[in-house]
């Protein structure tokens, strides 16, 4: 009896650590930072601090952190988005990730979020349901916006986002938040579950991650094939509605149909560009060409395998080649912070990519829509006025 109650205690303190500790070390080993050694200049600093900046994409939800206090993990909280003068964050919800996962091929088989869910202490209703997962994200968005005294906005509609803008606008410290889904595996197939994400205040939505789903083949999928039937009524329903599609991880297949079927503007919410970063992910010059075509805005990401680097430089000579190709409307910020990435600087540090954009001869003009205007701009004439 007695070697069993060693046991036994041995058996709780085991656990009652890896649920303590186990996610902070899976997380700190998957979103670092290589500090760049790039620095920005007092004209750089003033000047960002004059811009709206506004990012299309990170992760950061997925993560058992609270958002109203600065980690020492990661890359994005709200102290580092003030700090980095942030209008406008967009936090997107991964609901499933395959095990091995990898650009090339996946399947649909496996899930690495399912063991996150539970060593994280998530209501257990999120442990088996991928749409429940998305739903839990989007709780914890609201509630750190009801927890930040007003520093935290859940933007909705174009009239909270003009409000937003208009408080900035008025010297009022005010940050907002947009909530959006990387892949619609967690509509399980069924469309009742977006009137769910819907009402819980989705406004941008992926179509596809790193596996082929009900909606669409991925490019890091085994098929890699188009829109599905039930896709093209999800393309459909999604315009209907007023949330952004964004085709980021979307096969070229996916990619060309539903430009094809676009009807307002699409994004391609984190990435590069084939031109300055030879990788299967990244987009080619056509369809860079369509995504301009829709008016839509294209994010880049300041990871190795979105512009082949980590310095400001490396996103700076992204930005430069859309801008070359289809105009300085159609290019804008796709961080993927705290998406299992190695960045060279965090949220806090975005004058850095300000002194890189100045660095490489773009106006003022030019430097205010690429760090934010051009995706406020978007969102402003495309989210519905509710």
């Amino acid at each position: 009896m007695r070697i069993a109650r060693i046991i036994g205690v041995v058996m709780v303190l085991a656990l009652a650590g890896f649920f303590l500790f186990a996610p902070g070390i899976v997380e700190g080993g998957m979103n670092r930072i290589a500090p760049t050694k790039a620095t920005a200049s007092p004209e750089a600093i003033a000047l960002h601090r004059t811009l709206q900046v506004a990012d299309l994409h990170s992760d950061t939800l997925m993560w058992q952190r609270d958002l109203l206090d600065r980690a020492d993990r990661g890359h994005v909280d709200l102290p580092r988005l003030e700090e980095g003068h942030v209008a406008l964050q967009v936090f997107s919800s991964v609901s499933k990730t395959p095990k091995g996962q990898n650009y090339d091929a996946n399947g649909a088989d496996s899930d690495n979020i399912t063991l996150l869910t539970v060593a994280q202490l998530q209501p257990v209703r999120t442990w088996t349901s991928l749409v429940e997962r998305s739903l839990w994200h989007a709780e914890k968005l609201a509630r750190a916006a009801e927890a930040s005294d007003g520093r935290l906005r859940f933007v909705k509609s174009s009239a909270d986002l003009s409000r937003l803008l208009a408080d900035r606008a008025a010297g009022r410290p005010v940050t907002g938040a947009l909530f959006s889904v990387e892949g619609l595996q967690n509509l399980e197939g069924r469309m009742a579950n977006l009137d769910r994400l819907d009402a819980a205040g989705l406004r941008m939505a992926g179509l596809t991650h790193f596996f082929d789903n009900e909606v669409a083949g991925s490019m890091h999928g085994l098929k890699k094939g188009g829109l599905t039937p039930f896709g093209r009524q999800v393309v459909a329903e999604l315009e209907r509605r007023r949330i952004v599609i964004d085709i980021a991880h979307a096969s070229h297949q996916t990619v060309a149909e539903v430009l094809a079927m676009a009807t307002r503007p699409v994004v391609s919410s984190h990435g590069g560009v084939q031109a300055t970063c030879k990788v299967n992910r990244n987009l080619s010059d056509d369809e860079i060409r369509g995504v301009a075509k829709t008016g839509g805005v294209i994010g880049i990401g300041y990871w190795d395998a979105a512009v082949c680097g980590t310095e400001p430089a490396n996103v700076a000579a992204a930005i430069a080649h859309v801008r070359d190709l289809v105009g300085i409307d159609h290019v804008g910020l796709g961080s993927d912070y705290d998406g299992a990435t190695t960045v060279g600087f965090d949220t806090a540090k975005l004058a850095l990519v300000t002194q890189a954009l100045l660095d490489r001869g773009f106006t003022r003009d030019e430097i205010a829509k690429v760090m934010g205007g051009n995706l406020l701009r978007l969102l402003g004439e495309n989210l519905a006025p509710r």
